[in-house]
């Protein structure tokens, strides 16, 4: 059974509390009411950002005072009466810190009367927009918004960017400002342009805190072969769950031009592509229809001949049982630069959730990986069964479902225990991962009554003995054994 290559349509975005923007204050004015500790804070924020700052307070606070004595960046002026409705007139942007409802209902229609958008000082009915948490690496912002459900939450997930994002972005974020007209008088073609600033990424974040120079500029327009050539990276997409992808292979899909994914791939993963790349299902799945993969081959030769970057996205790792070997030869035939970014795979990725090691000492001295079936869709004629029963031996067997029952009597025709500790795991590593834990010689008769209906590994070895006797115990022994 086969099926042809299919697109698949852009993901639409979901729901938002709010819309993420960023205003642009310099040299324009902001309205400030009230001279409040809070209201410094927002007056130094517009300061900040570069918006001329008139507050409006009978008051003011010391804070005030010594922030209007000296502003970050924009002045900042201070009138020491109460606001006037007339105040707003003018102003790009206007914030209050009001005593009660009134006079908050009062400042917003004010605000809004003059065309402004307005923000009330933890009064969000009165708001039309909402100051979140930032982390600063000017001119790169990142903001973070809960929509006030709990700002609490929200600085806590701040303190955890602050903590990836190295300081030294900064100096990079203002070198692409300052070289971006550069780049742009070259009128250079979009993959020429793309691949300046992909490599000028890649420079970033390898050394993010060297200050940028007119060296490394000279560096990145330099013309290379690849500039306005296609390429096909085959990506590991590890077994399912999104947070196992690499580093790497999250900027192969931001980079990517067209993705070709198979059905195994979990579908969270294509939330870290490029929004504008073209997504292919090229699926491949055991007894059931699937794209040939001459068929892939020449989508993926083609594409990159086109001049485009091709991610050729596979479930685990693409150099254990993905057919990598033939999409590699058939890109080095015609010529197409090709790389490889390894996954996590199945097998481990499965084992992480078991909280159960592979190989122990004394007991597993060695892991096999083998597939349940061959081109032909039946086992495999070539399994070294004397392996497969060695007892000190952790076997993990892809795509069993079909096969497992013929595999089970072999192997135990051939020495295995059946009573060897056995697993079957099906969806490894997603959220609706499910665990079958058994004697090696039970397990196809359990999955027989259980059908999977997603990607299954079965795993079997001495090393699973602890495991099984808990599942044997009960659903919640197993799962305080993998908390």
């Amino acid at each position: 059974m086969t099926r042809t290559p299919a697109a698949i349509g852009t993901t639409r975005i979901g729901p938002l509390a709010r819309l993420p923007a960023f205003f642009a204050l310099e040299n324009k004015r902001a309205v400030v009411a009230g001279g409040s500790q809070a209201a410094a804070w927002k007056a130094e924020l517009l300061s900040a950002s570069g918006a001329r700052v008139e507050v409006f307070a009978a008051a003011p606070s010391e804070e005030m005072l010594a922030l209007a004595a000296a502003p970050p960046r924009g002045a900042v002026i201070v009138y020491e009466r109460a606001w006037d409705p007339g105040d707003c007139t003018g102003a790009a942007i206007a914030v209050a810190d009001c005593a009660d409802d009134t006079e908050a209902a009062a400042f917003a229609a004010a605000a809004r009367g003059a065309g402004v958008p307005v923000n009330v000082i933890d009064r969000p009915a009165f708001c039309d927009f909402s100051f979140g948490a930032i982390v600063n690496r000017s001119p790169l912002v990142i903001g973070i918004s809960t929509d006030g459900a709990s700002p609490v939450f929200g600085q806590a997930i701040r303190a955890k960017i602050e903590a990836l994002i190295p300081k030294g972005f900064a100096r990079w974020a203002d070198a692409a400002r300052a070289w971006r007209p550069r780049v742009q008088a070259l009128a250079l073609p979009f993959r020429g342009r793309r691949n300046f600033w992909e490599r000028f990424t890649e420079r970033a974040v390898a050394a993010p805190n060297a200050a940028p120079t007119d060296a490394d500029l000279d560096a990145l327009l330099a013309p290379t072969p690849a500039a306005n050539s296609g390429s096909v990276v085959l990506v590991g997409a590890g077994p399912g769950d999104p947070e196992l992808l690499t580093l790497r292979a999250v900027r192969a899909l931001q980079s990517a031009d067209v993705i070709l994914f198979d059905d195994l791939v979990a579908p969270d993963i294509l939330d870290f592509a490029r929004r504008e790349a073209k997504k292919m299902l090229v699926g491949k799945t055991g007894h059931a229809p699937s794209c040939k993969q001459d068929d892939i081959n020449a989508l993926m030769i083609a594409l990159a001949k086109a001049g485009r970057r091709v991610v050729r996205l596979k479930g685990g790792d693409p150099m254990i049982f993905g057919r990598a070997d033939e999409e590699i030869a058939a890109c080095r035939a015609a010529g197409i630069t090709v790389e490889v970014v390894p996954g996590i795979t199945t097998a481990q990725g499965a084992a992480s959730r078991l909280l159960v090691s592979l190989t122990r000492r004394g007991t597993a001295r060695r892991v096999q990986y083998l597939t349940g079936h061959g081109r032909d869709g039946k086992l495999p004629a070539d399994i070294d069964w004397a392996s497969l029963a060695d007892p000190a031996m952790t076997t993990v067997v892809y795509m069993p479902t079909k096969t497992l029952p013929e595999l089970v009597a072999h192997a135990v025709q051939a020495g295995l225990d059946p009573a060897t500790p056995a697993v079957a795991v099906e969806r490894a590593t997603r959220v609706d991962e499910r665990v079958i834990a058994a004697a090696i010689g039970d397990l196809p008769a359990r999955l027989a009554a259980e059908p999977p209906s997603g990607p299954v590994i079965v795993m079997i070895g001495r090393t699973l003995a602890d495991y099984v006797a808990a599942a044997a115990r009960g659903e919640r022994e197993t799962r305080q054994l993998r908390a």
